[in-house]
């Protein structure tokens, strides 16, 4: 019989524990958060603490109070839907790691602990707590990251989407709120009512005008909300909704970088995130309230996003897709392998060159070029493991503005941009093809499942999808009749001879 073994047994390797403030003097120095954890003070709520914010603003933020000296812009984060975050930042204090995955810059470890959590909030849970924090008067901004479906907007108007079920439920108040705008709608009232403190709204989301549109769908539940007119009113005094543009891959943490951080770290962390050694942040620059010196941590702060978030929608966010799709057709899980497949690279730029850089408006301060060129190295970058699955999810929010949108430009200008209709046909097929849909339209996407041998019927399906495209588009007979023939190749003669077949 074998013999027992026990934590006891000097044989067995101690488990390192946990992160938390009780375990942080275990952490390399050069790696502990930048502010004192005591100092922090909590200035900012928010809504939707997933791994990109936590690998973004989060980082930015803890930077800016780390390089003005001034700890009073820590946030209360507050969870939408799952317990999940709660269970894993809780128990740590908030604290979290960021695990670089590539070479880390100059003077930069590769995995630090951040410190910029004050607070962890359960909005199901507690939502009383949270319209709270959003009354506070010290609380000055709000950031969001809820994801383009996490907005609720109406497909054929871009505004609220009324009719959802968990809309309408928060217009009727029947209950706690259950969605982000009825979320922070009810914080809103609460601080109009307590005094009205000014506050600046942040959504740090990949949508274009991101800041107006939030502006919108805040104006149309209060249009829609009984005794809403005077809210509405103070709204657009004293709540201002900037701009932003975000740019830095964060791919799902795997089991093998946890690892890593607990070698590099000495400490087991449940909220580590992962991310690219890049990040960039473009802000409009309109508080009415104050901000952290988010300019002092390497964020553009700038009178005009808008030709920012253009070049980044369509220089890095098509280009991703573009390889998630077209990669997951030809079995590369990854989005790095996708870029390795034959023809891929030399596909990824044209695309870039020929079909994207030309839509785009200067930006100052930018090289675009050399942006354009970056991102491609970025994308090829082994250690991300970014899976094609994982960026080909939600399509239909996503191809809008990322491919959809360049696409009506070279139309209205004549011309007929063939790798960009190969990568709307590589959805295609993905959508008419693929075991599991990751997708909020993947009802209607399914009854485009039995033309999947059928191309042509297949295209016909889906361009009547509005979420996606357009009537104007839809009806092009050039659009129909490329969409047509890349499916065509796609379904019949696979990836490679529909990369062959854009180049010629």
């Amino acid at each position: 019989m074998a013999a027992n073994t026990s934590a006891t047994d000097p044989a067995v390797p101690a488990r390192p524990p946990r992160l938390s403030r009780a375990t942080l003097a275990r952490v390399p120095a050069h790696a502990h958060p930048r502010v004192p954890l005591d100092e922090r003070r909590t200035g900012i709520v928010h809504l939707g603490p997933g791994a990109f914010h936590r690998a973004h603003q989060a980082v930015h933020t803890e930077d800016a109070m780390a390089a003005a000296g001034d700890p009073s812009w820590g946030i209360c984060a507050v969870t939408q839907r799952s317990r999940t975050v709660v269970e894993q930042l809780a128990p740590q204090d908030g604290l979290f790691s960021v695990l670089l995955l590539g070479q880390p810059p100059p003077g930069h470890p590769p995995a630090r602990v951040v410190g910029a959590l004050t607070e962890v909030l359960s909005a199901p849970e507690e939502p009383a707590a949270v319209a709270a924090r959003l009354a506070d008067p010290d609380v000055r901004v709000v950031t969001l990251t809820v994801t383009e479906k996490g907005y609720r907007r109406d497909p054929a108007t871009g505004g609220l989407a009324r009719h959802d079920p968990l809309v309408a439920h928060d217009l009727a108040g029947a209950g706690a709120p259950r969605t982000t705008i009825g979320r922070l709608v009810a914080g809103l009232r609460l601080r109009h009512e307590r005094g009205g403190a000014p506050l600046a709204v942040l959504p740090c989301d990949n949508l274009p005008a991101n800041g107006p549109l939030v502006r919108r769908l805040v104006q149309d539940f209060l249009a829609a909300l009984p005794g809403g007119d005077a809210l509405a009113q103070w709204v657009d005094a004293r709540v201002a909704f900037p701009a932003t543009a975000v740019d830095r891959i964060v791919p799902a943490p795997r089991p093998l970088d946890l690892e890593r951080v607990t070698g590099l770290l000495g400490v087991r962390d449940a909220a580590a995130v992962a991310a690219e050694p890049y990040s960039q942040w473009v802000i409009e620059d309109r508080f009415p309230a104050g901000r952290p010196a988010w300019d002092a941590a390497g964020a553009d702060l700038v009178a005009d996003v808008a030709p920012f978030e253009t070049a980044k929608l369509r220089l890095l966010n098509a280009t991703h897709s573009a390889l998630a799709y077209l990669g997951s057709l030809a079995g590369a899980p990854t989005v790095d392998r996708a870029l390795a497949l034959p023809g891929m690279e030399t596909f990824a730029e044209e695309l870039t060159s020929h079909e994207l850089l030309p839509t785009l408006r200067p930006c100052p301060g930018l090289d675009l070029e050399r942006y354009r060129a970056r991102v491609l190295d970025r994308l090829a970058n082994p250690a991300l493991g970014h899976t094609t699955r994982q960026v080909a999810a939600d399509g239909t929010e996503k191809l809008p503005v990322r491919v959809v949108a360049p696409l009506r430009e070279h139309l209205a200008a004549g011309r007929v941009p063939q790798r960009l209709l190969l990568v709307l046909a590589a959805w295609m097929r993905h959508v008419t093809t693929a075991a599991d849909l990751d997708d909020p339209r993947a009802a209607a996407l399914r009854r485009a499942r039995a033309h999947a041998g059928a191309p042509a019927r297949a295209v016909e399906s889906l361009l009547a999808l509005r979420a996606v495209f357009d009537q104007e588009t839809a009806a092009s007979p050039e659009v129909r009749t490329a969409l047509t023939a890349h499916l065509t190749t796609l379904t019949r003669h696979g990836v490679t001879a529909a990369l062959r077949q854009a180049a010629g």
